[in-house]
């Protein structure tokens, strides 16, 4: 948009300021001053019964700068297809997003910001027909009444989503001293609706499951610069949350002897909040050895207390840059971290309940709860600029983690659950390219990662059965999202005075994990590659210099590839990725 300046991601061992959430972080700087007057508004559509108008307005008016966007995206792809084919069964998506940005500049040492941005999506689930009927322990079909037979393309699940969040911040300069004292709001909640005898009749369980997270909190930061060589920052965070888990669940009696059905279907009803409190200090020192060497070092101290668990971890954080030469950059760094569980996905509920059911949890297996991950992370890498037009970047990671988080969809609705592994490790080395010379650009990256984990330690009897929990109690194994090589590629023209821009993309992957040889995650899905052509045409006759064009080919060779199989640690459905597809769009700006 017209009022960012600059964007970058921020991975790696992250310094001290960052908290709670490690996983990457984006920096936004947006341009001082008044903004440009306008915007412009956009019309696409095409494959899949896509249909996609947006706008975006921003502006000033005195010491008020203000930025708005919206969109509405409909088609029949909104959840990835289950099936090899070219369109998915039941697969109807409406999507609402709205973000405002409005900034008052109250004097030449203090701004007042609000950002908001709201978003409302339906989807349907998408079906595979041909499922075979749920049998009971024994063996021996389902009996619910009202269903003798089900065709499993005619299934009418769906799933609402909703998310919403408003920042207010005030900044303030004072001589050498900066701060930003911020308040937040957030709200999220997604409801599954079931369909009760085709869940039944497939999987002998069928519920409607609700779950909302609401959180307010506060956050101050400051930076004081001491000298030319020290720059002191430090801050505060407190955040507060509610989660409500609401479950309807019909499930079927089973005996516990011989596993047969025993009795109609019955419905359970359950409803959990939970709480959770966030507290975090820290502060930091950036160090400017010499025009060259930069040392940032401090730590953090963290608190998290929720209706589960009380946990507190101090986390010291070093990272140095030097410069080696003005092409050459290498940087280093290490970081302890404290991620809390994501509240709404802690599995909530009794399971007692349960018991003799076809909902019934694992017997003999704890039921502990999710625990924050503490996890020990090193980086190193080196930038190097061959030529003005060519960089390239060599970057490795090691991380060693306790109870570490991972989570995954188990049941029907695609709706994640958080679990721990007593132990995790990760680790991975990533090459990035990038060539720029006149119109042309090009960019690659690779990257070679394993990600292992063993022991299952929390939610075990309501996640997962006693041969999966034997068999990690006692082995490493791959995490699902682990995919051992991955890489991209694009290349774009801006052919001069034509305001023409062809571009071309790749993105290619060894496959994700899936179950084999009896070993959970012990096999992987078959390579895989997908290739995007498009261009963009700008107009500047018959009045039109304000108008642009665009079209795009995904998956230009039709590929067929499995994103996920299926099977796996918290992989309920297969998915395929999407197969080749047209769109096309008109932007105009004023």
């Amino acid at each position: 948009s017209s009022d960012v300046c600059s964007s970058d991601l921020i991975t790696g061992a992250l310094p001290a300021q960052y908290g709670f959430r490690e996983s990457g972080i984006l920096d936004i700087h947006t341009k001082s001053g008044a903004f440009n007057e306008g915007g412009d508004v956009e019309m696409s559509g095409g494959s899949h019964e896509t249909l996609r108008p947006s706008f975006e307005y921003g502006g000033s008016q005195g010491k008020l700068n203000y930025y708005f966007s919206g969109s509405y995206l409909q088609n029949t792809l909104g959840i990835e297809n289950p099936t090899a084919g070219t369109s998915a069964i039941h697969d109807q998506t409406d999507q609402y997003r709205g973000f405002a940005y409005l900034s008052y500049v109250i004097d030449d040492t203090s701004r007042l910001s609000l950002i908001a941005g709201e978003a409302y999506n339906q989807f349907q689930i998408p079906n595979t027909p041909g499922q075979p009927a749920g049998v009971d322990g024994a063996g021996n079909p389902f009996t619910i009444p009202g269903a003798t037979s089900f065709d499993s393309s005619a299934l009418n699940e769906s799933q609402r989503e909703q998310n919403n969040f408003e920042v207010l911040a005030y900044q303030k300069t004072i001589d050498d001293f900066n701060f930003q004292l911020s308040v937040f709001n957030s709200y999220s909640a997604v409801t599954f609706i079931p369909d009760s005898l085709g869940d039944l009749f497939f999987n002998g369980v069928a519920g409607r499951l609700d779950r909302s997270v609401m959180s307010n909190g506060l956050q101050f930061d400051s930076s004081y610069e001491i000298n030319d060589s020290h720059t002191l920052r430090g801050g505060v965070l407190l955040n507060v949350q509610g989660a409500t888990q609401t479950a309807h669940t019909t499930v079927i009696p089973e005996d516990p002897t011989t596993g047969t059905q025993n009795g109609p279907p019955f419905s359970v009803f359950n409803r959990d909040y939970s709480t959770a409190y966030s507290y975090g200090i820290y502060l930091q020192d950036e160090w400017k050895i010499t025009k060259a060497l930069t040392l940032n070092y401090g730590g953090r101290f963290d608190i998290y207390q929720s209706s589960q668990i009380r946990q507190n971890q101090l986390s010291p954080r070093m990272n140095a840059t030097y410069k080696v030469d003005k092409d050459t950059t290498v940087h280093g760094g290490y970081a302890s971290y404290f991620t809390p569980p994501p509240l709404e996905n802690i599995p909530q509920g009794s399971v007692t309940q349960f018991v003799n059911t076809t909902n019934a949890a694992t017997t003999g297996l704890p039921n502990d709860p999710t625990r924050a991950e503490r996890a020990h992370y090193f980086d190193l890498g080196i930038v190097h600029n061959f030529t003005p037009e060519y960089q390239a970047g060599l970057d490795g990671y090691f991380k060693l983690s306790q109870n570490t988080i991972d989570d995954g969809q188990f049941g029907t609705a695609p709706i994640l659950s958080a679990f721990n592994y007593r132990r995790g490790q990760i680790c991975g080395v990533e090459l990035s390219q990038s060539y720029t010379k006149g119109g042309f650009s090009a960019y690659g990256n690779i990257a070679v990662e394993e990600g292992i984990g063993t022991g299952f330690n929390s939610a075990q009897s309501v996640l997962f059965n006693a041969a999966k929990y034997n068999y990690v109690a006692s082995h490493y194994i791959y995490l699902d999202h682990s995919q051992s090589f991955t890489g991209s590629l694009g290349l774009s023209y801006n052919i001069a005075q034509t305001e023409t821009t062809p571009y071309m993309e790749m993105v290619c992957g060894s496959g994700l994990r899936m179950d084999g040889k009896d070993i959970p995650n012990g096999g992987s899905l078959p390579a895989y590659d997908s290739v995007n052509i498009g261009f963009t045409q700008g107009f500047k006759w018959a009045g039109c210099e304000h108008l642009s064009a665009r079209f795009d080919v995904v998956n230009v060779a039709d590929q067929i590839y499995e994103i996920r199989s299926g099977s796996g640690i918290g992989v309920f459905a297969p998915q395929f990725g999407q197969r080749r597809s047209f769109y096309g769009g008109l932007t105009y700006s004023f």
